[in-house]
């Protein structure tokens, strides 16, 4: 029996409709990321589709010590709760270490771990003691069924309300392979399953100082993990990736969502409701 994770008013999970995590690698400037989440917001709401707002604060695993990280926690944080108290979406962003739990909780209604950091520990469960929901990300050098050990991590603390992210593994070489077959083995651990379908194209450091990308194939990954069981999608966007200060290679342009995420809803109400489906 799969657990519904509840987050603000929307819901996740088995025979739901198929949540939408979304928005820009890392805030830029304030006025871009309000865009994207008012254009974001005005999708899903037409589609029906549930949407949690996605912008990084600070980007602290980036290739070159040159990079563009965000404006930093408090400035980070106070453009993300502006976005919610007029657009009225749910947030998420990644934190990087125990000193960002709080304040970051205080804003936030979802905390995500990022991938290189599902192992840490006291990490993991100083987030999952704020009660928030935590979507913690499977490490590219973790197999689907080591996440298992990581729910229990989490809900040692009393916290069920977690979502398992799929985003690929590596072999190195500047590349992620995704199987899909993670995502029901993630599944049989309870909890919903979101699919990163930008940062599964991603490659790794593959442009020297900064990490390349193919989001050409994205779309065709977000539609296979949905049909898959994914009970998420999650995807970086921009109006312009190729001028976004991160992860441009892998973003997807604001300008295509729209046809993707109605195949992607069509997809999602075919699989539930075929018996025995994801």
């Amino acid at each position: 029996m799969q657990t519904i994770v509840q987050i603000e008013n929307l819901r996740i999970g088995h025979g739901l409709p198929l949540a939408i995590i979304a928005g820009p690698c890392v805030i830029e400037t304030p006025e871009t990321t309000f865009a994207i989440a008012a254009l974001l917001k005005r999708l899903t709401d037409a589609l029906g589709l549930p949407l949690i707002f996605k912008a990084s604060f600070d980007k602290a695993n980036r290739t070159s010590i040159d990079a563009y990280r965000g404006p930093g926690l408090e400035k980070g944080l106070a453009i993300l709760a502006q976005i919610k108290a007029e657009l009225g979406v749910a947030l998420i962003s990644d934190i990087h270490d125990i000193r960002q739990v709080e304040p970051a909780a205080r804003v936030l209604d979802v905390l995500q771990i990022p991938a290189f950091l599902c192992r840490q520990t006291d990490f993991i469960l100083e987030a999952a003691r704020t009660g928030k929901t935590i979507n913690i990300k499977k490490g590219q050098f973790l197999a689907p069924g080591d996440m298992a050990n990581i729910v229990d991590k989490i809900a040692s603390t009393g916290n069920r309300r977690i979502l398992l992210t799929e985003r690929g593994a590596t072999f190195g070489y500047n590349n992620l392979v995704v199987d899909m077959r993670s995502i029901p083995i993630m599944g049989a651990t309870g909890y919903p399953v979101v699919f990163d379908a930008t940062h599964s194209v991603q490659l790794p450091g593959g442009a020297g100082k900064s990490s390349g990308g193919q989001r050409e194939y994205a779309p065709v990954l977000a539609r296979a993990a949905v049909a898959a069981g994914a009970d998420a999608v999650f995807m970086e966007v921009h109006p312009d990736p190729d001028r976004a200060l991160c992860d441009g290679p892998n973003t997807l342009p604001t300008g295509s969502l729209e046809a993707l995420l109605k195949q992607l809803k069509t997809i999602r109400q075919v699989v539930t409701a075929e018996p025995g489906g994801p």
